[in-house]
């Protein structure tokens, strides 16, 4: 996965949106003319959150702190990470308690952004998320909302965001850049470390830093 589109979509989707009150009820296709509350939800925060990006990001390259709790903040808002997790753990997962879930879901995160959070700043030009669609998920599970990422110089990105509704609020779980599931990636990388170890000691090597989360080339410097 290029670190420069995890990175854009880090700042749309995986740092999260507002949660949008809607029916419990997963809605069918939607049409481009009227986007649905899980639609509006991406489009309304893909252009906050990078609209605070580019107005801070001064401050922010000065205060790794700022950026860091910004991050932070935006993260628990709307990113369904827990059951993300659960989705990464797969068969590892199966009869782990939700504590150990957790502490591996924010572990995950906790890498991620400490490799790969100084990338959201250096987003070049003004990005922005065309919307295409949305189409149930198989089982009422939720939607997937497609669209293209937009960027000055470049062919447009497919970006897809599979979503569920929790407790009236839409909350994304995965990713889809160009096809290739953030779930998925994760789920391949963390298989061997899981087959030999605990998930509790999975997670406190990644929170020391003894193995990273990749989602690409390493950051410059690191």
């Amino acid at each position: 996965m290029n670190v420069k589109l995890l990175g854009t979509v880090l700042a749309s989707a995986l740092l999260a949106s507002t949660p949008a009150l809607v029916s419990a009820q997963a809605r069918p296709a939607a049409t481009a003319a009227q986007p649905s509350p899980a639609a509006r939800t991406v489009l309304d925060s893909s252009t906050r959150i990078i609209d605070t990006l580019q107005s801070r990001r001064s401050e922010f390259r000065s205060n790794p702190a700022a950026l860091r709790s910004f991050i932070d903040g935006e993260l628990s808002r709307g990113f369904d990470r827990d059951y993300a997790a659960r989705l990464v753990l797969g068969v590892h997962g199966r009869g782990a308690s939700d504590e150990d879930v957790k502490l591996f879901a924010d572990a995950m995160a906790d890498n991620l952004m400490s490799r790969y959070g100084s990338t959201l700043l250096d987003i070049q030009g003004k990005p922005s998320f065309r919307y295409k669609g949305e189409t149930a998920l198989p089982g009422n599970r939720g939607v997937k909302v497609t669209t293209e990422l937009v960027r000055s110089g470049s062919e447009p990105t497919p970006v897809e965001y599979l979503m569920r509704n929790v407790g009236g609020q839409w909350k994304i779980f995965d990713v889809m850049i160009e096809g290739i599931s953030y779930v998925q990636t994760f789920k391949n990388q963390f298989d061997a470390p899981l087959r030999q170890k605990s998930i509790r000691q999975v997670a406190t090597e990644l929170r020391s830093g003894s193995i990273q989360a990749n989602a690409g080339p390493a950051p410059r410097g690191k």
